[in-house]
């Protein structure tokens, strides 16, 4: 017997799939499966990842950057004995970008070195909640905070417009400084991702 699916749904399932499910399967309005529906938690986690992966991918670039700049500092300095005090501060400025600035991409990509006790070998359920916890508790209050006393910093040092204390250095230490409080903001947005993520899991929205 064919089962029955309501007409009224904009969209729904296929009868014929119903009828394949495994019993006991759940089954959400209009034959939807719960752990397939794109929640709008989901979707805004995705938008967060995006956006610091785009970032992330972005300044890895700088690491070809600072190896470049590294290159000719050598060679004008002990081929040359040219020295340039605007090219060492570059590489000074290139190689703090990139690390704030992949920062959350790396979280995004679990790539940040830690102490693992348990969780590689813990359910998903059980990771899920670690995860919650450690956004929630952790690395959201601990990224607001740098958030929160970065903010009169970086206004001092664009209220003065910053430059470099040689004469010959890069007057853009004001824009370096910026980096500080995107760098925590960008943080923040992935703890928040992780956290929904977590959630999902948690709350049987979505398989971890």
């Amino acid at each position: 017997m064919t089962p029955f699916v309501p007409r009224n749904c904009k969209t729904w399932m296929p009868a014929t799939r119903l009828a394949l499910r495994p019993r006991g399967a759940r089954t959400g309005v209009c034959g939807h499966d719960d752990v397939d529906q794109r929640t709008g938690m989901i979707a805004l986690a995705d938008a967060i990842d995006w956006l610091n992966r785009t970032i992330g991918r972005a300044a890895a670039w700088l690491c070809l950057v600072v190896v470049a700049i590294q290159f000719a500092v050598v060679v004008l300095r002990y081929l040359f004995g040219i020295g340039s005090i605007w090219l060492q501060e570059s590489i000074i400025y290139s190689h703090a970008a990139m690390f704030l600035l992949v920062a959350a991409w790396t979280l995004k990509n679990d790539g940040h070195v830690r102490v693992d006790i348990f969780y590689t070998s813990a359910s998903p359920r059980t990771k899920a909640i670690v995860d919650l916890c450690g956004a929630l508790l952790l690395l959201i209050p601990f990224a607001v905070a740098i958030l929160w006393f970065s903010l009169p910093y970086v206004a001092r040092s664009w209220a003065t417009m910053e430059g470099s204390r040689e004469a010959s250095g890069l007057p853009l230490v004001f824009v370096l400084k910026t980096l500080i409080p995107v760098f925590a903001a960008m943080l923040i947005l992935q703890g928040l991702a992780q956290a929904m993520r977590a959630w999902s899991v948690l709350s049987g929205r979505a398989v971890a």
